[in-house]
């Protein structure tokens, strides 16, 4: 696959280890774009180094999911992320960084990495089936995404661009959704690790189900 000015095909267009950020409630899935608003030193060290080097980071939830607490040096990751690769970067002016990061593929987190830079690295084993589109779109139930999708808009009193979604491919539609629906950590997690586009599809329309089905002040945050 082609990300940016870069083309990732096997295992050996990968790294064997990458900075992590975690963050909670952050789902970055190949294919998609994260924008990110990096502001903590160590952070900006990190954005620092992949800069300097491949560009590589991977996102990855923290393994607890109770957003009064902060991600600590020792706080336990999720075991699978995605790897992404800055695409976009600026300087804000006042300390920040703007990032997008587009996803490459979905990686198991191995060991840490003992460094010493503020931030973490974890040795990885990438997700290799995610490198390749052809098959991907298979047997994914567009008319149902788009449906429970359509029925959670129109529960919000929202509205979106239909022309765009309409005309995006399976994968750039159930990933582009998955990222940008207002589901908390474990579903975005469980949304991450299912197995295959098909099955990605199927559970996100679950949980809007779910949530439609349930109590009107209990809907998805």
């Amino acid at each position: 696959m082609q990300v940016g000015n870069a083309r990732y095909l096997t295992a050996k267009d990968l790294p064997e280890s990458a900075p992590v950020f975690p963050l909670t409630g952050g789902l970055l899935l190949p294919h998609g774009q994260l924008p990110l608003n990096i502001f903590e030193p160590r952070y900006i060290a990190m954005v620092d180094h992949a800069i300097a080097g491949n560009r590589l980071i991977v996102m990855a939830q923290p393994a607890r999911h109770d957003e009064t607490l902060s991600v600590t040096d020792d706080t336990p990751v999720s075991n699978i992320g995605c790897l992404g690769r800055i695409t976009s970067f600026a300087e804000t002016g006042d300390g920040r960084y703007l990032v997008a990061l587009a996803g490459i593929c979905r990686v198991r987190l191995i060991d840490e990495v003992k460094t010493t830079r503020p931030f973490r690295s974890f040795t990885i084993a990438p997700f290799l089936g995610d490198l390749k589109i052809e098959g991907q779109d298979d047997g994914v139930d567009r008319a149902g995404l788009i449906r429970a999708f359509r029925a959670y808009l129109d529960s919000e009193g929202l509205e979106t661009e239909w022309d765009h979604i309409e005309q995006a491919s399976n994968l750039t539609l159930v990933n582009s959704l998955s990222m940008m629906a207002p589901f908390g950590p474990a579903e975005k997690q469980a949304l991450l690790e299912a197995p295959d586009l098909r099955a990605r599809a199927a559970l996100f329309i679950a949980i809007i189900e779910f949530a439609l089905a349930g109590d009107p002040g209990d809907r998805l945050q």
